[in-house]
Protein backbone atom coordinates (compact mmCIF):
# COMPACT_ATOMS: atom_id res chain seq x y z
CA UNK A 1 0.00 0.00 0.00
CA UNK A 2 1.16 3.54 -0.76
CA UNK A 3 3.01 5.44 1.97
CA UNK A 4 3.41 9.14 1.30
CA UNK A 5 6.33 11.31 2.37
CA UNK A 6 5.01 14.86 2.22
CA UNK A 7 7.54 17.55 1.31
CA UNK A 8 6.33 20.65 3.12
CA UNK A 9 7.71 24.08 2.23
CA UNK A 10 6.50 26.73 4.67
CA UNK A 11 7.43 30.11 6.13
CA UNK A 12 4.68 31.10 8.58
CA UNK A 13 1.88 29.89 10.85
CA UNK A 14 3.80 27.50 13.14
CA UNK A 15 0.61 26.28 14.80
CA UNK A 16 -0.85 25.39 11.40
CA UNK A 17 2.36 23.57 10.43
CA UNK A 18 2.30 21.56 13.65
CA UNK A 19 -1.35 20.63 13.08
CA UNK A 20 -0.65 19.68 9.46
CA UNK A 21 2.25 17.42 10.46
CA UNK A 22 0.28 15.73 13.24
CA UNK A 23 -2.71 15.23 10.97
CA UNK A 24 -0.77 13.66 8.10
CA UNK A 25 1.45 11.43 10.23
CA UNK A 26 -1.48 10.22 12.36
CA UNK A 27 -2.87 8.54 9.23
CA UNK A 28 0.36 6.59 8.74
CA UNK A 29 2.21 8.91 6.37
CA UNK A 30 5.44 10.90 6.77
CA UNK A 31 6.43 14.53 6.44
CA UNK A 32 9.72 16.38 5.83
CA UNK A 33 9.62 20.09 6.66
CA UNK A 34 11.63 23.00 5.32
CA UNK A 35 10.89 26.20 7.24
CA UNK A 36 12.15 29.29 5.43
CA UNK A 37 15.33 30.74 6.97
CA UNK A 38 13.82 34.21 6.43
CA UNK A 39 11.16 33.38 9.04
CA UNK A 40 11.57 33.91 12.77
CA UNK A 41 13.86 31.48 14.54
CA UNK A 42 11.48 31.23 17.51
CA UNK A 43 8.71 29.99 15.17
CA UNK A 44 11.00 27.29 13.84
CA UNK A 45 12.03 26.30 17.35
CA UNK A 46 8.38 26.01 18.35
CA UNK A 47 7.72 23.62 15.46
CA UNK A 48 10.77 21.51 16.29
CA UNK A 49 9.83 21.32 19.96
CA UNK A 50 6.19 20.39 19.28
CA UNK A 51 7.10 17.63 16.83
CA UNK A 52 10.11 16.31 18.73
CA UNK A 53 9.72 12.58 19.22
CA UNK A 54 7.41 12.08 16.22
CA UNK A 55 9.45 9.59 14.19
CA UNK A 56 7.32 10.24 11.11
CA UNK A 57 8.58 13.85 10.95
CA UNK A 58 11.93 14.91 9.50
CA UNK A 59 13.45 18.35 9.00
CA UNK A 60 15.67 19.68 6.24
CA UNK A 61 19.31 19.55 7.37
CA UNK A 62 19.80 23.15 6.30
CA UNK A 63 17.31 26.00 6.16
CA UNK A 64 17.48 28.16 3.02
CA UNK A 65 16.43 31.80 2.67
CA UNK A 66 13.79 31.55 -0.06
CA UNK A 67 12.82 34.17 -2.60
CA UNK A 68 10.03 33.95 -5.15
CA UNK A 69 11.34 32.99 -8.59
CA UNK A 70 14.78 32.06 -7.28
CA UNK A 71 16.78 28.82 -7.24
CA UNK A 72 16.44 28.95 -3.44
CA UNK A 73 12.94 27.43 -3.71
CA UNK A 74 14.30 24.39 -5.56
CA UNK A 75 17.24 24.17 -3.16
CA UNK A 76 14.86 24.18 -0.18
CA UNK A 77 12.77 21.47 -1.83
CA UNK A 78 15.86 19.31 -2.42
CA UNK A 79 16.90 19.77 1.19
CA UNK A 80 13.52 18.42 2.35
CA UNK A 81 13.49 15.65 -0.27
CA UNK A 82 16.96 14.48 0.78
CA UNK A 83 15.86 14.37 4.42
CA UNK A 84 12.71 12.43 3.56
CA UNK A 85 14.49 9.95 1.29
CA UNK A 86 16.97 9.10 4.06
CA UNK A 87 14.54 9.11 6.99
CA UNK A 88 11.60 7.24 5.49
CA UNK A 89 12.71 4.10 3.59
CA UNK A 90 9.10 2.84 3.58
CA UNK A 91 7.80 5.88 1.70
CA UNK A 92 6.57 4.95 -1.79
CA UNK A 93 5.68 8.48 -2.95
CA UNK A 94 6.94 12.01 -2.36
CA UNK A 95 4.20 14.67 -2.44
CA UNK A 96 5.03 18.40 -2.58
CA UNK A 97 2.92 20.66 -0.33
CA UNK A 98 2.90 24.21 1.00
CA UNK A 99 1.66 25.45 4.35
CA UNK A 100 -1.52 26.68 2.65
CA UNK A 101 -2.51 23.22 1.38
CA UNK A 102 -5.21 21.08 2.98
CA UNK A 103 -6.33 17.51 2.19
CA UNK A 104 -9.68 17.24 0.42
CA UNK A 105 -9.81 13.44 0.52
CA UNK A 106 -9.18 10.82 3.19
CA UNK A 107 -5.78 9.15 3.58
CA UNK A 108 -7.57 5.92 2.69
CA UNK A 109 -8.71 7.43 -0.62
CA UNK A 110 -5.28 8.97 -1.34
CA UNK A 111 -3.45 5.67 -0.79
CA UNK A 112 -5.89 3.75 -2.98
CA UNK A 113 -5.61 6.44 -5.67
CA UNK A 114 -1.81 6.19 -5.79
CA UNK A 115 -1.90 2.36 -5.73
CA UNK A 116 -4.16 2.33 -8.76
CA UNK A 117 -1.49 3.32 -11.31
CA UNK A 118 2.29 3.06 -11.12
CA UNK A 119 2.94 6.57 -12.43
CA UNK A 120 4.28 10.02 -11.50
CA UNK A 121 1.97 13.03 -11.30
CA UNK A 122 3.63 16.23 -12.48
CA UNK A 123 2.67 18.95 -14.94
CA UNK A 124 5.31 18.98 -17.68
CA UNK A 125 4.51 20.88 -20.86
CA UNK A 126 6.98 21.82 -23.58
CA UNK A 127 8.48 25.15 -22.49
CA UNK A 128 8.59 26.70 -25.95
CA UNK A 129 5.61 25.09 -27.69
CA UNK A 130 2.99 25.35 -24.92
CA UNK A 131 1.18 28.50 -23.82
CA UNK A 132 1.70 27.76 -20.12
CA UNK A 133 3.42 31.14 -19.63
CA UNK A 134 0.70 33.74 -20.15
CA UNK A 135 2.62 36.98 -19.48
CA UNK A 136 6.14 38.21 -18.91
CA UNK A 137 9.48 36.95 -20.21
CA UNK A 138 9.74 33.46 -21.65
CA UNK A 139 12.93 32.36 -23.43
CA UNK A 140 14.78 35.00 -21.39
CA UNK A 141 14.17 32.85 -18.30
CA UNK A 142 16.62 30.32 -19.74
CA UNK A 143 19.08 31.95 -22.12
CA UNK A 144 20.23 34.62 -19.65
CA UNK A 145 21.79 34.14 -16.22
CA UNK A 146 19.69 35.61 -13.43
CA UNK A 147 21.52 36.78 -10.32
CA UNK A 148 18.91 39.27 -9.03
CA UNK A 149 15.32 38.92 -7.88
CA UNK A 150 12.84 40.64 -10.20
CA UNK A 151 10.52 41.54 -7.32
CA UNK A 152 13.03 42.94 -4.84
CA UNK A 153 15.68 44.26 -7.28
CA UNK A 154 13.74 45.09 -10.42
CA UNK A 155 16.23 47.58 -11.86
CA UNK A 156 19.17 45.20 -11.41
CA UNK A 157 17.17 42.28 -12.81
CA UNK A 158 16.28 44.00 -16.08
CA UNK A 159 19.59 45.86 -16.42
CA UNK A 160 21.44 42.55 -16.12
CA UNK A 161 19.34 41.07 -18.93
CA UNK A 162 19.91 44.11 -21.16
CA UNK A 163 23.67 43.95 -20.65
CA UNK A 164 23.78 40.23 -21.42
CA UNK A 165 21.78 40.87 -24.57
CA UNK A 166 23.99 43.79 -25.63
CA UNK A 167 27.23 41.83 -25.24
CA UNK A 168 25.86 38.57 -26.66
CA UNK A 169 26.16 36.68 -23.39
CA UNK A 170 23.31 34.28 -24.06
CA UNK A 171 23.88 30.65 -23.10
CA UNK A 172 22.80 27.31 -24.49
CA UNK A 173 20.42 24.90 -22.83
CA UNK A 174 22.06 21.52 -21.97
CA UNK A 175 21.87 19.64 -25.26
CA UNK A 176 20.18 16.51 -23.97
CA UNK A 177 17.38 18.32 -22.11
CA UNK A 178 14.01 19.31 -23.49
CA UNK A 179 12.88 22.02 -21.10
CA UNK A 180 9.44 21.47 -19.61
CA UNK A 181 7.24 23.74 -17.52
CA UNK A 182 4.37 23.24 -15.10
CA UNK A 183 3.07 23.58 -11.57
CA UNK A 184 5.51 22.95 -8.71
CA UNK A 185 2.93 20.81 -6.86
CA UNK A 186 3.89 17.28 -7.87
CA UNK A 187 3.69 13.71 -6.54
CA UNK A 188 6.59 11.43 -7.55
CA UNK A 189 7.32 7.77 -6.91
CA UNK A 190 10.31 6.77 -4.78
CA UNK A 191 12.12 5.25 -7.73
CA UNK A 192 11.76 8.48 -9.69
CA UNK A 193 13.05 10.53 -6.77
CA UNK A 194 16.07 8.23 -6.35
CA UNK A 195 16.85 8.56 -10.08
CA UNK A 196 16.54 12.32 -9.81
CA UNK A 197 18.83 12.63 -6.77
CA UNK A 198 21.41 10.44 -8.48
CA UNK A 199 21.16 12.51 -11.69
CA UNK A 200 21.85 15.82 -9.97
CA UNK A 201 24.94 14.36 -8.28
CA UNK A 202 26.32 13.38 -11.70
CA UNK A 203 25.28 16.38 -13.74
CA UNK A 204 26.96 19.49 -12.40
CA UNK A 205 26.33 21.23 -15.74
CA UNK A 206 22.57 20.85 -15.36
CA UNK A 207 22.68 22.13 -11.78
CA UNK A 208 24.72 25.17 -12.81
CA UNK A 209 22.24 25.90 -15.58
CA UNK A 210 19.15 25.78 -13.37
CA UNK A 211 20.77 27.72 -10.50
CA UNK A 212 20.65 30.88 -12.62
CA UNK A 213 17.39 30.34 -14.49
CA UNK A 214 14.38 32.43 -13.51
CA UNK A 215 11.51 30.67 -11.69
CA UNK A 216 13.22 27.25 -11.79
CA UNK A 217 10.60 25.68 -9.49
CA UNK A 218 8.37 25.62 -12.60
CA UNK A 219 11.01 23.93 -14.80
CA UNK A 220 13.58 21.93 -12.77
CA UNK A 221 11.61 18.90 -11.57
CA UNK A 222 9.31 19.09 -14.60
CA UNK A 223 12.26 18.82 -17.02
CA UNK A 224 14.23 16.17 -15.15
CA UNK A 225 11.27 13.86 -14.55
CA UNK A 226 10.39 13.96 -18.24
CA UNK A 227 14.09 13.31 -19.03
CA UNK A 228 14.38 10.31 -16.68
CA UNK A 229 10.96 8.63 -16.76
CA UNK A 230 9.23 6.97 -19.74
CA UNK A 231 6.36 9.09 -21.04
CA UNK A 232 3.72 6.41 -20.40
CA UNK A 233 4.60 6.51 -16.69
CA UNK A 234 3.85 10.23 -16.36
CA UNK A 235 0.44 11.82 -15.82
CA UNK A 236 0.75 15.45 -16.86
CA UNK A 237 -1.35 16.87 -14.07
CA UNK A 238 -1.10 17.92 -10.45
CA UNK A 239 -3.01 16.22 -7.63
CA UNK A 240 -3.36 19.55 -5.84
CA UNK A 241 -6.43 21.61 -6.78
CA UNK A 242 -5.57 25.26 -7.31
CA UNK A 243 -7.05 28.08 -9.35
CA UNK A 244 -5.94 31.55 -10.37
CA UNK A 245 -7.89 34.76 -10.90
CA UNK A 246 -7.77 36.79 -14.12
CA UNK A 247 -5.00 38.80 -12.45
CA UNK A 248 -2.77 35.75 -11.91
CA UNK A 249 -3.41 35.57 -8.16
CA UNK A 250 -4.21 32.28 -6.39
CA UNK A 251 -7.86 31.79 -5.48
CA UNK A 252 -8.48 31.38 -1.75
CA UNK A 253 -11.05 28.89 -0.45
CA UNK A 254 -13.43 29.63 2.41
CA UNK A 255 -15.72 27.92 4.91
CA UNK A 256 -18.68 27.46 2.56
CA UNK A 257 -16.66 25.60 -0.10
CA UNK A 258 -16.20 22.24 1.63
CA UNK A 259 -18.57 20.38 -0.74
CA UNK A 260 -17.04 21.98 -3.81
CA UNK A 261 -13.50 21.01 -2.76
CA UNK A 262 -14.23 17.41 -1.78
CA UNK A 263 -16.00 16.78 -5.10
CA UNK A 264 -12.91 17.69 -7.17
CA UNK A 265 -10.69 14.98 -8.66
CA UNK A 266 -7.71 15.96 -6.51
CA UNK A 267 -6.18 14.93 -3.19
CA UNK A 268 -5.28 18.37 -1.78
CA UNK A 269 -6.36 21.97 -2.33
CA UNK A 270 -4.36 25.19 -2.28
CA UNK A 271 -4.89 27.90 -0.98
CA UNK A 272 -7.23 27.57 1.98
CA UNK A 273 -7.69 30.98 3.56
CA UNK A 274 -6.11 31.46 7.02
CA UNK A 275 -9.52 32.80 8.11
CA UNK A 276 -11.36 29.63 7.01
CA UNK A 277 -10.94 27.96 10.40
CA UNK A 278 -14.14 25.90 10.13
CA UNK A 279 -13.10 24.62 6.69
CA UNK A 280 -9.63 23.70 7.96
CA UNK A 281 -11.14 21.89 10.92
CA UNK A 282 -13.51 19.85 8.71
CA UNK A 283 -10.82 18.98 6.17
CA UNK A 284 -8.37 18.12 8.92
CA UNK A 285 -10.77 15.61 10.42
CA UNK A 286 -11.60 14.26 6.97
CA UNK A 287 -8.06 13.02 6.26
CA UNK A 288 -8.17 10.53 9.14
CA UNK A 289 -11.69 9.27 8.37
CA UNK A 290 -12.41 5.88 6.80
CA UNK A 291 -15.17 4.54 4.60
CA UNK A 292 -15.98 7.95 3.05
CA UNK A 293 -17.17 7.97 -0.56
CA UNK A 294 -16.58 10.98 -2.78
CA UNK A 295 -18.88 11.82 -5.71
CA UNK A 296 -16.43 13.40 -8.17
CA UNK A 297 -18.01 16.11 -10.31
CA UNK A 298 -14.85 18.17 -10.98
CA UNK A 299 -16.74 21.31 -11.96
CA UNK A 300 -14.69 23.62 -9.71
CA UNK A 301 -12.87 25.66 -12.34
CA UNK A 302 -15.85 26.18 -14.64
CA UNK A 303 -18.00 27.05 -11.62
CA UNK A 304 -15.47 29.60 -10.38
CA UNK A 305 -15.21 31.17 -13.83
CA UNK A 306 -18.99 31.43 -14.00
CA UNK A 307 -19.48 32.86 -10.52
CA UNK A 308 -16.53 35.27 -10.62
CA UNK A 309 -17.88 36.73 -13.85
CA UNK A 310 -21.09 37.84 -12.19
CA UNK A 311 -21.72 41.09 -10.39
CA UNK A 312 -20.21 43.78 -12.60
CA UNK A 313 -22.09 45.10 -15.59
CA UNK A 314 -20.19 43.94 -18.48
CA UNK A 315 -19.78 41.59 -15.83
CA UNK A 316 -16.12 41.18 -16.34
CA UNK A 317 -15.46 44.00 -18.75
CA UNK A 318 -17.37 46.95 -20.12
CA UNK A 319 -19.27 46.24 -23.35
CA UNK A 320 -16.72 45.64 -26.10
CA UNK A 321 -16.35 47.94 -29.06
CA UNK A 322 -16.35 45.50 -31.94
CA UNK A 323 -14.92 46.51 -35.24
CA UNK A 324 -17.52 48.23 -37.38
CA UNK A 325 -18.08 47.20 -40.95
CA UNK A 326 -20.23 48.45 -43.78
CA UNK A 327 -23.92 48.93 -43.01
CA UNK A 328 -26.42 46.13 -43.56
CA UNK A 329 -28.37 48.59 -45.68
CA UNK A 330 -30.73 51.39 -44.73
CA UNK A 331 -33.65 49.66 -46.47
CA UNK A 332 -33.18 46.30 -44.71
CA UNK A 333 -34.81 45.02 -41.51
CA UNK A 334 -33.04 42.68 -39.10
CA UNK A 335 -35.37 40.77 -36.78
CA UNK A 336 -33.61 39.47 -33.66
CA UNK A 337 -35.19 36.71 -31.54
CA UNK A 338 -33.72 36.48 -28.05
CA UNK A 339 -34.38 33.43 -25.89
CA UNK A 340 -32.40 31.52 -23.24
CA UNK A 341 -34.09 28.24 -24.17
CA UNK A 342 -32.55 27.76 -27.59
CA UNK A 343 -34.83 24.90 -28.59
CA UNK A 344 -37.90 27.11 -28.10
CA UNK A 345 -36.42 29.93 -30.18
CA UNK A 346 -35.53 27.47 -32.96
CA UNK A 347 -39.08 26.13 -32.86
CA UNK A 348 -40.45 29.67 -33.07
CA UNK A 349 -38.31 30.73 -36.04
CA UNK A 350 -39.15 27.51 -37.88
CA UNK A 351 -42.83 28.36 -37.44
CA UNK A 352 -42.08 31.90 -38.66
CA UNK A 353 -40.49 30.44 -41.79
CA UNK A 354 -43.56 28.26 -42.43
CA UNK A 355 -46.13 31.03 -41.92
CA UNK A 356 -44.36 34.08 -43.39
CA UNK A 357 -41.74 32.66 -45.74
CA UNK A 358 -39.07 34.89 -44.17
CA UNK A 359 -35.53 33.47 -44.16
CA UNK A 360 -34.35 32.77 -40.62
CA UNK A 361 -31.09 31.57 -39.05
CA UNK A 362 -30.70 29.93 -35.66
CA UNK A 363 -27.99 30.83 -33.12
CA UNK A 364 -25.30 31.73 -35.67
CA UNK A 365 -23.15 33.52 -33.05
CA UNK A 366 -23.55 30.86 -30.37
CA UNK A 367 -23.58 27.45 -32.07
CA UNK A 368 -20.73 26.39 -34.33
CA UNK A 369 -22.90 23.82 -36.12
CA UNK A 370 -25.67 26.27 -37.10
CA UNK A 371 -26.55 25.57 -40.74
CA UNK A 372 -25.24 28.37 -42.97
CA UNK A 373 -24.61 28.69 -46.70
CA UNK A 374 -21.04 28.85 -47.99
CA UNK A 375 -20.08 32.51 -47.73
CA UNK A 376 -16.42 32.24 -48.70
CA UNK A 377 -15.11 31.08 -45.30
CA UNK A 378 -16.43 33.87 -43.08
CA UNK A 379 -19.00 31.43 -41.68
CA UNK A 380 -16.56 28.67 -40.72
CA UNK A 381 -15.93 29.53 -37.05
CA UNK A 382 -17.77 31.33 -34.27
CA UNK A 383 -14.79 33.65 -33.86
CA UNK A 384 -14.93 34.73 -37.51
CA UNK A 385 -18.70 35.14 -37.44
CA UNK A 386 -18.59 37.35 -34.36
CA UNK A 387 -15.62 39.42 -35.47
CA UNK A 388 -17.20 40.13 -38.88
CA UNK A 389 -20.82 39.99 -37.83
CA UNK A 390 -22.13 42.86 -39.94
CA UNK A 391 -20.38 41.53 -43.03
CA UNK A 392 -21.76 38.06 -42.30
CA UNK A 393 -25.36 39.24 -41.88
CA UNK A 394 -25.08 41.50 -44.94
CA UNK A 395 -23.96 38.48 -46.98
CA UNK A 396 -26.95 36.49 -45.67
CA UNK A 397 -29.29 39.25 -46.86
CA UNK A 398 -27.59 39.12 -50.25
CA UNK A 399 -27.60 35.30 -50.38
CA UNK A 400 -31.38 35.09 -49.89
CA UNK A 401 -32.01 38.30 -51.87
CA UNK A 402 -34.26 39.61 -49.13
CA UNK A 403 -34.82 42.82 -47.20
CA UNK A 404 -35.96 41.01 -44.04
CA UNK A 405 -34.00 38.42 -42.06
CA UNK A 406 -34.66 36.69 -38.73
CA UNK A 407 -31.75 35.60 -36.49
CA UNK A 408 -31.52 34.15 -32.98
CA UNK A 409 -29.16 35.51 -30.31
CA UNK A 410 -28.56 34.37 -26.75
CA UNK A 411 -29.70 36.99 -24.20
CA UNK A 412 -26.17 37.20 -22.78
CA UNK A 413 -24.97 38.82 -26.04
CA UNK A 414 -26.26 42.34 -25.39
CA UNK A 415 -23.15 43.76 -27.08
CA UNK A 416 -24.19 42.09 -30.34
CA UNK A 417 -27.69 43.53 -30.10
CA UNK A 418 -26.29 47.02 -29.40
CA UNK A 419 -23.96 46.78 -32.37
CA UNK A 420 -26.76 45.83 -34.76
CA UNK A 421 -28.98 48.58 -33.33
CA UNK A 422 -26.22 51.12 -34.04
CA UNK A 423 -26.39 50.22 -37.75
CA UNK A 424 -28.34 52.33 -40.25
CA UNK A 425 -30.62 49.37 -40.99
CA UNK A 426 -33.94 48.81 -39.21
CA UNK A 427 -33.62 46.47 -36.24
CA UNK A 428 -36.38 44.94 -34.13
CA UNK A 429 -36.04 42.74 -31.07
CA UNK A 430 -38.33 40.02 -29.71
CA UNK A 431 -37.63 38.53 -26.30
CA UNK A 432 -39.15 35.11 -25.65
CA UNK A 433 -39.69 34.88 -21.89
CA UNK A 434 -39.79 31.27 -20.70
CA UNK A 435 -40.51 29.58 -17.39
CA UNK A 436 -37.52 27.88 -15.75
CA UNK A 437 -38.05 24.92 -13.44
CA UNK A 438 -35.32 23.78 -11.06
CA UNK A 439 -34.89 20.63 -13.16
CA UNK A 440 -34.32 22.70 -16.29
CA UNK A 441 -31.76 24.94 -14.57
CA UNK A 442 -29.92 21.88 -13.21
CA UNK A 443 -29.83 20.45 -16.72
CA UNK A 444 -28.56 23.79 -18.02
CA UNK A 445 -25.79 23.80 -15.39
CA UNK A 446 -24.71 20.34 -16.54
CA UNK A 447 -24.82 21.25 -20.23
CA UNK A 448 -22.51 24.24 -19.76
CA UNK A 449 -20.14 22.42 -17.39
CA UNK A 450 -21.10 24.13 -14.12
CA UNK A 451 -22.13 20.79 -12.64
CA UNK A 452 -21.74 17.11 -13.39
CA UNK A 453 -23.87 14.02 -12.96
CA UNK A 454 -22.24 13.44 -9.58
CA UNK A 455 -22.22 17.00 -8.28
CA UNK A 456 -23.45 16.87 -4.64
CA UNK A 457 -27.04 18.10 -4.08
CA UNK A 458 -25.72 20.67 -1.61
CA UNK A 459 -23.63 22.29 -4.34
CA UNK A 460 -26.59 22.27 -6.75
CA UNK A 461 -28.83 23.90 -4.12
CA UNK A 462 -26.32 26.71 -3.66
CA UNK A 463 -25.85 27.13 -7.41
CA UNK A 464 -29.51 27.28 -8.45
CA UNK A 465 -30.32 30.78 -7.08
CA UNK A 466 -27.27 32.19 -8.85
CA UNK A 467 -28.23 30.65 -12.20
CA UNK A 468 -31.83 31.81 -11.82
CA UNK A 469 -30.65 35.31 -10.99
CA UNK A 470 -28.26 35.22 -13.94
CA UNK A 471 -31.11 34.50 -16.35
CA UNK A 472 -33.16 37.32 -14.85
CA UNK A 473 -30.16 39.65 -14.95
CA UNK A 474 -29.70 39.09 -18.69
CA UNK A 475 -33.35 39.87 -19.31
CA UNK A 476 -33.12 43.04 -17.20
CA UNK A 477 -30.08 44.21 -19.15
CA UNK A 478 -31.99 43.89 -22.42
CA UNK A 479 -34.89 45.91 -21.05
CA UNK A 480 -32.57 48.52 -19.52
CA UNK A 481 -30.94 49.00 -22.93
CA UNK A 482 -34.26 50.50 -24.10
CA UNK A 483 -34.05 49.06 -27.62
CA UNK A 484 -36.46 50.63 -30.10
CA UNK A 485 -39.08 48.26 -31.46
CA UNK A 486 -38.67 45.90 -28.49
CA UNK A 487 -41.43 43.29 -28.08
CA UNK A 488 -41.88 40.39 -25.69
CA UNK A 489 -43.90 37.18 -25.75
CA UNK A 490 -44.29 35.02 -22.66
CA UNK A 491 -44.83 31.38 -21.89
CA UNK A 492 -46.88 32.22 -18.79
CA UNK A 493 -49.73 33.98 -20.64
CA UNK A 494 -52.48 32.62 -22.92
CA UNK A 495 -51.44 32.45 -26.61
CA UNK A 496 -53.80 35.27 -27.60
CA UNK A 497 -51.79 37.74 -25.50
CA UNK A 498 -48.74 37.01 -27.65
CA UNK A 499 -50.48 37.81 -30.95
CA UNK A 500 -50.03 41.60 -30.83
CA UNK A 501 -46.28 41.63 -29.99
CA UNK A 502 -45.64 38.94 -32.65
CA UNK A 503 -47.53 40.91 -35.29
CA UNK A 504 -45.65 44.12 -34.42
CA UNK A 505 -42.27 42.38 -34.41
CA UNK A 506 -42.77 40.62 -37.75
CA UNK A 507 -44.89 43.31 -39.41
CA UNK A 508 -47.61 40.79 -40.27
CA UNK A 509 -51.35 40.60 -39.85
CA UNK A 510 -52.99 39.45 -36.61
CA UNK A 511 -54.27 36.31 -38.36
CA UNK A 512 -50.78 35.18 -39.32
CA UNK A 513 -49.44 36.08 -35.88
CA UNK A 514 -52.24 33.95 -34.38
CA UNK A 515 -51.06 30.91 -36.42
CA UNK A 516 -47.65 31.26 -34.87
CA UNK A 517 -48.76 32.11 -31.31
CA UNK A 518 -51.20 29.21 -31.12
CA UNK A 519 -48.59 26.58 -32.03
CA UNK A 520 -49.44 24.07 -29.31
CA UNK A 521 -45.92 22.67 -28.91
CA UNK A 522 -44.12 26.03 -28.92
CA UNK A 523 -43.07 26.09 -25.24
CA UNK A 524 -42.77 22.36 -24.63
CA UNK A 525 -39.51 21.34 -22.93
Amino acid sequence: MAKIAYILLCHKDPEGIIAQAERLTAAGDFIAIHFDANARREDYDRIREALDGNRAVAFAARRVKCGWGEWSLVEATLQAVTAAEAAFPRATHFYMLSGDCMPIKTAEYAHAFLDRDDVDYIESFDFFQSDWIKTGIKAERLIYRHFFNERSHKWAFYTSMKLQDRFGLTRKIPADLQIQIGSQWWCLRRRTMEWLLDFIKRRGDVMRFFRTTWIPDETFFQTLVRHLVPEHEIRTRTLTFLMFTDYGMPVNFYNDQYDLLTSQDYLFARKVSPDAKALKDRLGKLYAATGVSFPISNEGRSLFKFLSGRGRVGRRFAPRFWETEASLGRERTLLIVVCKKWHIAKRLVERIRQVTGLPAVDYLFNEANTALPDLGGIQTTLEKRTRHRRALVRMLFDYWQTDQLVICIDPANVDLMQDFYSDRSNTRLLEVECDFTDDYLIGHARRVGLAGDRTPPETIDKLLPTIRYDVRFESDRIRDADFAGFQRIRQSVPPQENIVPLAAFLGISADKAREIAETDYLFVD
